[in-house]
C-alpha cells in the first residue's frame, strides 16, 4: 500500500464536517438500556420503572408499551427474526414477549442478583446474560430457553457483554473489577484479561468492520480506552469527560467512536487521529446507555430523561465508476475496484438481478472517504472527507494532489475547484492554482459542470471556469446539478421537483464579451424547458436523456419533459452510471451490491428524433428497436398524441384496445377484446359501440361481459321483447333479481313476477304486486305470507286478511277480477305491444284505471262477459295490435282508426243507456205502452235481450 507521509509533511489537519441530526426524542423515565429495530422504524428503551416503551422515529410515535415488573428493567434487546423483546430486571428474571401480540412468551428466574445486560448472537439461536451476581450465561430458545454454559472469572459486578462480530464464537465483558475479559463459547473461562482502567469497566465494544482487532472501553475512572484485543495492549486513552463514562461504543459505518457520561455528554472522536471532534449535550441530565445498528448511521442515547435517535452525516455509501464501467468504492478507508466488464451480462441476464463481480482492493486513504468521484477522462479520482482532498491516480492509485478543502468539483476539461474551511474557492488548472476568490455570500456547496455553481441559502450562482465571471444567477437552492455531456442542457434538482434547462453557450460568451450582464447574469442564457415534480436521489444524462433515481424508489429517465419508469426497486439503490455497449444501467446499494437495468440507446435516439419532429429519422431507427422494447416505444408516442402510430407499433393487446377504444376503432377494440377475453375490456367496448349507434356490437359485447344493467338498458330502448325474455333468464341465473324482475314487468308476465319475488322470499311484495295487476292470486299469496310470518310473529300472521275471507275489507275486488280475466285475454288476442306503438297513444293511458272503465261499460261486475269482444277490446292496450302487425302500414292505420270509432261509439251508448236509467229510476213508474201488433214481452225476456248496437 503507498505511503502517504511524504505528501502530508508539514499539513495541519481540520477537524472532519461531521452532521449530527436529532430524529427522535422520546421524554420518559430514566432509561437504562436502547435497542434499534434492524427493519422497523423502531427504538426500545427500557426504564428505571420497569416499562418498556417503543417508540417510531419516524412518526415520533410511542407505538407499544410493556409493564414488565415493579423494578428496573436494566436491559432489554430486540431478536427480530423470533418478533420477541428479551428484558432482564432487578427481581433477577428473564422475560420474553412477542412485540407483535404482546403476549408473554416465557420468563424465569435466571441470576441469583440483577441482571445488567444481554447480547444476542447475530446467527444462532444463542443469546449471553450478564448479572451482578459476577457471572455470565447461555441460554439456547431453541432447547426451551435452556441454561447451555455458565462463564464465571469476575470478581465484581459484571456490567456488559458483546458478541465479537468478526469471530462471533468469541465474546467480551466488562466489570467493575476493572478488567475487560475475553471468552470463547466453548470454555467457562477466559481467554485473556485486559487490564488498565483505574476504577470499574461500565461497557465493553468491538469495532465492526475494517482490518482493526479493536476493542473500546468506558470506565468510571472518565476515560475512554481502545484495545488491541489480538495484541492485548492498550493502544489509546481519550479524556475529556468530567464524570464517570458509562457507555462507549464504535459507530456501526463511520471511523468514529461515541461515548456517554452522567456528566450529560455525548462525545464523539476520531477513530483514526484519537482526537475529540464534536461533544453533543441535549440538556438530558446524565447519559446511561448507547445503542447502533449495523448498516446504518444511527446512534440511540439513553438518558435520565428520556432516549434521542441521532444520525450521523448521510447514509449513501462513496463511490464512482468512469464512462468504460470501471467502479471504485470506499469500504472505510479501503478503496475497492471492480470491472463492470467481468460482469457476465447478456441478453438472458434479468432486470435487477444481483451481477457477479471480481472485486479487487486498490489501495487505501488516510482520510474517511465522504466523496469519491473520477475526472471526466476517468484517469484521476478525488478522495474527500475530514476537511481535506487527495488525487489518486485511477489505475495505479498513486498520489496527484492533496489539500484542505471541504467541497471539491470537477471542470469537463480536467482542471477542478475546492471551497476550503474559510469559504474560499480556488480553481486549479493542471493542477496548478490559477485563481482565489473569496465570493460575498456564505457558500453552501459547489457544483460542477460546464459553469462552476456556487449555492448560497438563497440563491445559485454560475460561473466561467476561465475568468470567474457571473453568467447568471437563479432564484434556487438545489440538492444537486447535472450536466449533460455536450453542456447544452442541465437538470436542478431541488427537494420537491427538478428542472431542465437550455444553456445557450454562445449567447452567453457574446454577452460577456459586449458587457451586457445584470447584477442577475446574462439572463437569456438560461431557459427553462420542464418542470417534473420528483424528488432525484441521483441522475446522469445519457445523451438528451436523463436518467435518475427518486425517492419513491424507481429508476426512471425523461425526455422531453415525458417521465418513463424503468424499473421499481425493492430497496435504496444508488446509481452507478450507464454503459451505452451494455445497454445498461448499473446501480449499486449500501452493501455494494450490483444490479443493472436494461436502457437501450436506439430507444432514447428514437424518442429524441420524434421530439424533434424528425420522423423519417425515426421510421429509419425503428427496426433496430428490440421487440420487447416496442410496448415503451408505443407508450411514449401515446404520451406525444400520435395514437394511430402508438396503435400499429404496440405489441401489447391490452395496450392496442385502450388506443383503440381512444381512436374509437371498433374492428381492433373487438379483436382484441376476443385475445384478451376479460369482461370489463367487453363492458368497455359495448359502451363506446352504443355511443356509436353499432347496437349488435353493443349488444355481443353485453353478452359477452354478462353486463345485465346494459343489455336492459339496450333491450328496452329497442322495444326487442325476445331479447327481454332471454335477458329475464340470464339474469336470473345469474342472481341479478332486479333486472329479471323489470324484464317480466315490463313483458306483462305478472305471474312470473310473482314466483320470482316469491322464490326470492319477498312473499309481502308479491301480495302488493298482486293485489295491483292479479288479483286472482292474491289469496294464495297471502296464505303463503301467513305461513312465513308465523314463524316470527303468529299475531302479526293472524292480522293478514285473505279476499276470499274478507270481500267487504277489499272494495272493488269482483271487478277487478273481471278487469284481469278481460285484460289477460286482450293481451292473448292482441300480442305484446311494439314499442312504436308508444307514439301513437293518449296522454291519459298512462293514467287509465281499467275498474272505472269496466264499470261504465257494464252494469255490474256480474253481468260482464268476459268473453265480449266488445269489452276485450275495450280494456286492451292498444287493440287488435296484433293484427296490426302483421297488416301493411296503412292498413294497420284503417284498421286502427275504425276499431277505436266502435270503441268510442259503444262507450258513448253505454253511457247514454245509463244515464237513461238514472233519470227512470228517479221518474214515477210507469206502464209502459204495448207497441201495437206486437205480443207483450215477459220480464225474463227482456233481461237476457240484448241491444241491436250490442249486437
Amino acid at each position: 500500500k503507498p505511503n502517504h507521509t511524504p505528501w502530508r509533511q508539514g499539513y495541519k489537519a481540520t477537524m472532519v464536517r461531521l452532521d449530527v441530526k436529532r430524529k427522535l426524542t422520546a421524554r420518559s423515565d430514566r432509561v437504562k438500556s436502547v435497542d434499534i429495530h434492524p427493519t422497523e422504524p423502531w427504538v426500545l428503551s427500557s426504564l428505571y420503572n420497569g416499562q418498556i416503551h417503543i417508540w417510531n422515529y419516524q412518526t415520533q410515535t410511542l407505538v407499544k408499551t410493556f409493564e414488565v415488573t415493579d423494578l428496573p428493567v436494566r436491559t432489554a434487546k430486540f431478536v427480530a427474526k423470533k418478533q420477541w423483546v428479551i428484558a432482564g430486571s432487578d427481581d433477577m428474571y428473564i422475560r420474553v414477549f412477542n412485540y407483535n401480540t404482546m403476549k408473554k412468551v416465557k420468563a424465569w428466574e435466571a441470576h441469583s442478583d440483577y441482571i445488567r445486560c444481554f447480547a444476542v448472537h447475530p446467527a444462532q439461536s444463542f443469546f449471553l446474560s450478564s448479572s451482578d451476581d459476577m457471572s455470565i450465561k447461555l441460554w439456547d430458545w431453541d432447547k426451551n430457553f435452556q441454561n447451555v454454559m455458565t462463564f464465571e472469572g469476575h470478581t465484581h459486578y459484571v456490567m456488559m457483554v458483546a458478541f465479537n462480530p468478526k469471530d462471533t464464537n468469541t465474546f467480551a465483558t466488562a466489570s467493575l473489577d476493572r478488567t475487560i475479559k475475553v471468552w470463547g463459547l466453548n470454555s467457562p473461562t477466559p481467554y485473556f484479561t485486559l487490564e488498565g482502567h483505574e476504577k470499574g469497566v461500565n461497557s465493553v465494544d468491538y469495532m465492526m468492520d475494517g482490518d482493526k482487532p479493536y476493542l473500546v472501553s468506558g470506565a468510571d475512572d472518565r476515560t475512554v480506552k481502545v484495545w488491541d484485543y489480538q495484541n492485548k495492549t492498550c493502544v489509546a486513552t481519550l479524556e475529556g469527560h468530567t464524570a464517570n463514562v458509562c457507555c462507549a461504543c464504535f459507530h456501526p459505518e463511520l471511523p468514529f467512536i461515541v461515548s456517554g457520561s452522567e456528566d450529560g455528554t455525548v462525545r464523539i472522536w476520531n477513530a483514526n487521529t484519537w482526537r475529540a471532534e464534536k461533544t453533543l449535550n441535549y440538556s438530558m441530565d446524565r447519559v446511561w446507555c448507547l445503542g447502533n445498528l449495523r448498516g446504518t448511521h444511527s446512534v440511540a442515547v439513553g438518558y435520565d430523561e428520556g432516549a434521542i435517535l441521532i444520525k450521523f452525516g448521510r447514509e449513501e455509501p462513496a463511490f464512482s465508476m468512469d464512462s468504460t464501467g470501471k467502479a471504485i468504492w470506499a469500504k472505510h478507508n479501503e478503496i475497492l475496484t471492480v470491472s463492470m466488464k467481468s460482469a457476465v451480462v447478456d441478453a438472458n441476464t434479468a432486470d435487477g438481478e444481483r451481477l457477479a463481480v471480481s472485486v479487487k482492493e486498490l489501495g487505501t486513504t488516510e482520510v474517511y472517504p465522504r466523496v469519491l468521484r473520477h475526472s471526466p477522462n476517468g484517469r484521476f479520482v478525488v478522495v474527500v472527507g475530514e476537511g481535506e482532498y487527495t488525487i489518486y491516480t485511477a489505475l495505479a492509485w498513486r498520489n496527484k494532489s492533496f489539500g484542505a478543502g471541504v467541497d471539491f468539483v470537477w471542470e469537463p476539461s480536467g482542471g477542478y475547484a475546492v471551497r476550503d474551511t474559510a469559504g474560499r474557492i480556488r480553481i486549479f488548472h493542471n493542477f496548478a492554482e490559477t485563481k482565489s476568490v473569496k465570493v460575498d455570500f456564505s457558500v453552501d456547496s459547489l457544483f460542477g459542470g460546464h459553469l462552476l455553481g456556487v449555492k448560497s441559502a438563497k440563491f445559485l450562482n454560475f460561473y466561467s471556469w476561465s475568468d470567474f465571471r457571473l453568467v447568471r444567477r437563479i432564484e434556487a437552492t438545489p440538492k444537486a446539478v447535472y450536466w449533460s455531456d455536450n453542456g447544452e442542457l442541465l437538470c436542478i434538482a431541488g427537494d420537491a421537483a427538478f428542472y431542465v434547462l437550455r444553456y445557450d453557450a454562445a449567447l452567453a460568451a457574446a454577452a460577456l464579451a459586449r458587457g451586457d450582464v445584470t447584477d442577475d447574469g446574462v439572463e437569456e442564457a438560461f431557459s427553462v424547458l420542464h418542470e417534473v415534480s420528483e424528488r432525484v436521489r441521483a441522475g446522469q444524462w445519457v445523451g438528451d436523456c436523463f436518467v435518475y433515481t427518486n425517492s419513491q424508489n424507481r429508476l426512471c429517465y425523461c425526455v422531453g419533459g415525458n417521465v418513463v419508469t424503468i424499473a421499481h426497486l425493492e430497496r435504496h439503490m444508488y446509481l452507478l452510471g450507464y454503459i451505452p455497449k451494455d445497454n445498461r444501467v448499473y446501480l449499486v446499494d449500501k452493501s455494494f451490491a450490483v444490479v443493472s437495468f436494461r436502457l437501450h440507446l436506439s430507444v432514447i435516439n428514437y424518442q429524441m428524433a420524434v421530439l424533434r419532429d424528425n420522423m423519417e429519422l425515426a421510421k429509419q431507427l425503428l427496426p433496430q428497436i428490440p421487440q420487447d422494447q416496442l410496448p415503451r416505444i408505443a407508450q411514449f408516442l401515446e404520451s406525444r398524441g400520435l395514437l394511430v402510430l402508438s396503435m400499429e407499433i404496440t405489441t401489447e393487446p391490452e395496450h392496442k384496445f385502450e388506443l383503440a377504444l381512444q381512436l374509437e376503432d371498433l374492428a381492433i377494440a373487438q379483436r382484441m377484446a376476443e385475445v384478451l377475453g376479460q369482461d370489463h375490456k367487453w363492458k368497455q367496448l359495448g359502451e363506446l359501440a352504443i355511443a356509436k349507434c353499432n347496437f349488435e356490437l353493443a349488444e355481443q359485447c353485453m353478452q359477452r361481459s354478462g353486463d345485465c344493467a346494459g343489455l336492459l338498458l339496450l333491450y328496452t330502448s329497442m322495444g326487442d321483447a325476445d331479447g327481454m325474455v332471454k335477458l329475464a333468464a340470464l339474469a336470473r341465473e345469474k342472481g341479478e333479481n332486479n333486472v329479471a324482475f323489470a324484464c317480466l314487468l315490463q313483458l306483462g308476465r305478472v305471474d312470473d313476477c310473482l314466483k320470482l319475488l316469491c322464490d326470492t322470499g319477498r312473499v309481502s311484495e308479491a301480495a302488493f304486486l298482486a293485489r295491483t295487476y292479479a288479483p286472482s292470486r292474491v289469496s294464495a299469496i297471502v296464505k303463503q305470507w301467513r305461513t312465513e310470518l308465523s314463524a316470527v310473529n303468529q299475531k302479526a300472521a293472524e292480522a293478514l286478511a285473505d279476499p276470499l275471507e274478507y270481500a267487504n275489507l277489499f272494495p272493488d275486488l269482483t271487478w277487478a277480477l273481471k278487469a284481469e280475466e278481460l285484460q289477460r285475454k286482450a293481451r292473448e288476442k292482441g300480442g305484446a305491444l311494439p314499442a312504436r306503438a308508444y307514439a301513437r297513444l293518449d296522454q291519459s293511458f298512462m293514467t287509465r284505471n281499467l275498474v272505472d272503465e269496466l264499470k261504465k261499460a257494464a252494469p255490474s261486475a256480474e253481468a260482464a262477459d268476459t268473453n265480449d269482444p266488445t269489452l276485450i277490446a275495450l280494456l286492451s292496450l292498444l287493440p287488435v295490435a296484433a293484427a296490426q302487425q302483421e297488416a301493411p302500414e296503412e292498413e294497420k292505420k284503417a284498421q286502427q282508426v275504425q276499431v277505436q270509432v266502435q270503441v268510442q261509439e259503444q262507450v258513448e251508448v253505454h253511457v247514454q243507456e245509463q244515464e237513461q236509467e238514472q233519470e227512470q229510476e228517479q221518474e214515477p213508474p210507469q206502464e209502459p205502452a204495448e207497441p201495437p201488433g206486437e205480443a207483450p214481452v215477459s220480464e225474463e225476456e227482456e233481461e237476457t235481450a240484448e241491444p241491436a248496437d250490442q249486437q
